[in-house]
Parts: structure tokens; sequence; C-alpha cells
């Protein structure tokens, strides 16, 4: 489980394709204390580690998973959101995050407002239901409060720190980012489903 306070940006070194599966090489600053076998979201998707180097940490994004998230563009040098799981005596700063990608989104539009920014993403109506304005969604991996919500789009203000610390910097229109829907919304519709 994760919290969607992304700790750093690691740098991808090197995809390669692995018969139906990507393999990324990863730097990170928190390097040292990883360990085989961790797992840790990646732009919100979580892959385990499978080796680790000197300076660099391998994981595997099988075919399903690359389906379903942005995994597919990433190349050597793009720098993506990381996030190592959270600890049973952690606090919970952001929101209930998984790491599984529900559906990647556009970026429609990017306005700065005064040292702020509102982002505005295209998404699957048929999700609708799964947002709410001032609710949570998890964007690249990050934890998000939602504004200005309709049939399928949203926006989200990003804060100085959360701008310059994530890869939202780098973003530009049309890119594609990867969602994943608050877990709260998703059991709700599931109890009310099986009501009916």
């Amino acid at each position: 489980m994760f919290t969607g306070i992304v700790e750093t940006l690691g740098v991808v070194e090197h995809v390669q394709e692995k018969q139906a599966n990507l393999e990324f090489s990863i730097k990170a600053d928190f390097i040292e204390e990883l360990e085989v076998d961790q797992s840790i979201a990646h732009n919100g998707v979580c892959l385990t580690i499978e080796t680790l180097c000197l300076d660099y940490y391998t994981v595997t994004a099988i075919k399903e998973t690359i389906g379903k998230t942005n995994l597919a563009e990433i190349n050597a040098g793009d720098r993506i959101n990381l996030e190592r799981c959270l600890k049973a005596n952690s606090r919970l700063d952001g929101h209930i995050v998984q790491g599984h990608v529900d559906q990647t989104a556009a970026c429609k539009n990017i306005v700065e407002e005064n040292g702020s920014w509102i982002f505005t993403f295209e998404y699957q109506k048929q999700h609708k239901n799964y947002l709410v304005e001032k609710g949570s969604v998890c964007i690249n991996g990050v934890s998000l409060t939602l504004v200005n919500v309709s049939e399928n789009s949203f926006s989200t203000a990003i804060i100085p720190y959360t701008f310059e610390h994530t890869n939202f910097h780098l973003l530009q229109i049309e890119d594609l980012v990867n969602l994943e829907f608050d877990i709260l919304g998703k059991y709700v519709e599931r109890v009310l489903g099986n009501r009916r």
C-alpha cells in the first residue's frame, strides 16, 4: 500500500523488451535502502524490485500492466515518480493508494496561476462515479485533490512543492498519465451494485 506522497524522482537508465514484458533499470537516491522483493510505485504503478546493482535496480512490467498504464511511453532518460510502500507505523499523509492503475488519461490543459498550476485531464467517462469534487485521485503516483469534475474531464491544482518535486513540471499537453481512483469509491459502488 502507498500514500501518493512521492519520495523522489528516479531516472530511467535503460528499457529492455523481454518477450511481452518491459524491464526497467532505474536510478534512485534511496538505492542503498532497497532490497530485492520490495514494492515501489513507479508513476503510481506497483512493481517489485528484481535485482539490485551499485547505482540502479531493475523491475519488470508484464503485458497486462503495460496495457493499462503509461509505462510503454517511458524511455531511457525519463524521470519517474517513486514511492516506497507504506510502513505500518507511518502517517497516511495522502490517501490510500494500491499502486493498481485503473486507466491512463491525457493532459489537455496546463495553466499557471500566480505560482500554482491547474492541470486538466481527459479520462474515460465510464469511471465518472469515482471522481467527486474535493475528493482524491492518484495521478502518476501523486495523491491529489479534484476540482472541476465533468463528464469526461477533471482538473487538479498543483502547489509549487509538488510541481518541483514530481514529474508534473515535465508534463506537456497530450502526455498520458496513470490514474488510480479512490479505492473507497470502488468498494461503495460494488456494495451498492450487489444490493440492487
